[in-house]
């Protein structure tokens, strides 16, 4: 039942460990700390009253993988050490490849030499790139329009391959839409370093008074307000389909590709007016122009990942913008 969870102190591996720890995993954290500290493992340690085992490790590293695994006999790899940065992506897209890519095929390489062939890719929606059609099935063409989609992609499609080489392995490819919120203790919430085009830290930012206005890409798109449409998912909800999905691959020993988001859009000035009405804070905003590359509505269809992982999502719009918020309040700073 041991687990390793790599980039397991970002901002969804944290609350996936807390999830696959309560529901009786052993859980082992490989991060980096290129987008997190290690402040989230004493919270972890403190949230579950336990010490977790941690290794301050790169998946590009393959000497340090390779002595991991000798110590330890993993069932699975739940695997989130990715960058996630679209603006990065595109300054930097060597960066890119040889994290996403070139590490994950490391990690991949060494799980097979020591028998471990069970693992949960942190994929994205943005593999999708601009949608045929809504609400957005898993068998919609795939053509990402960025760096960090087109690693994400890569990767899929490498998992695709070694699971029609290998019988043994079992994989579950999680596209995620927009994951938002936090843990109920409001200790495991977005924090990014860098550049980001996430809009719920910005929302949270300004209502804070970290930045003087939100501004909106576009206002002339064939939405409800002109804004664009996202289906956005609490981070909490995201963790349960984690676990799910961990206990199909083993219980079934089969792989799966399924979309993890609520099946519902919000526009961008919805959100907003949601979270300024539910917190009661002002959230300043200007329209701005249309942003390159960016999709005028995507939201999923969710039918498979209920029908396969009996999963549901039980969060609303309202509880994101609470939660998300409340952890702002108590990380003004992020995670220092």
């Amino acid at each position: 039942m041991k687990i390793l969870i790599t980039g397991g102190l970002g901002f969804i591996g944290s609350n996936v460990a807390i999830e696959l720890f309560n529901r009786g995993y052993e859980i082992v954290i490989l991060d980096n700390l290129s987008n997190s500290t290690i402040n989230i493992l004493e919270n972890l340690n403190s949230e579950l009253n336990c010490k977790i085992p941690f290794f301050n490790a790169d998946i590009r590293d393959k000497k340090l993988l390779r002595k991991i695994f000798s110590k330890n006999k993993f069932l699975g790899v739940l695997h989130f050490a990715g960058l996630k940065s679209v603006p990065d992506s595109l300054t930097d897209p060597i960066s890119y490849y040889d994290n996403n890519v070139i590490g994950s095929i490391n990690l991949a390489i060494v799980m097979s030499e020591y028998g471990c062939k069970n693992i949960i890719f942190s994929s994205s929606a943005t593999v999708y790139g601009l949608p045929e059609s809504l609400p957005i099935k898993e068998d919609e063409p795939v053509e990402a329009t960025n760096p960090y989609g087109e690693s994400k992609l890569v990767y899929e499609k490498f998992l695709e391959n070694i699971g029609r080489s290998d019988s043994d392995w079992n994989f579950a490819i999680l596209r995620y839409f927009n994951p938002v919120g936090s843990h109920k203790s409001f200790k495991f919430g977005d924090s990014p370093n860098g550049s980001f085009a996430n809009l719920m830290p910005h929302i949270c930012r300004v209502a804070a008074g970290k930045e003087d206005f939100l501004e909106v890409f576009g206002g002339d798109y064939n939405t409800v307000d002109g804004s664009c449409l996202r289906d956005y998912i609490h981070v909490s909800d995201l963790a349960r389909g984690h676990v799910a999905a961990l206990d199909f691959i083993l219980n079934e020993k089969k792989s799966i590709n399924t979309n993890l988001g609520t099946g519902k859009g919000y526009s961008v000035i919805e959100t907003i007016k949601t979270f300024e009405r539910v917190n009661k804070v002002k959230v300043p905003f200007m329209i701005g122009k249309r942003r390159a590359g960016d999709v005028e509505s995507l939201y999923a269809d969710n039918s498979l990942a209920r029908k396969l992982l009996n999963w549901r999502h039980v969060h609303s719009l309202e509880d994101m913008c609470k939660d998300s918020w409340n952890f702002q309040k108590k990380y003004p700073n992020g995670h220092i």
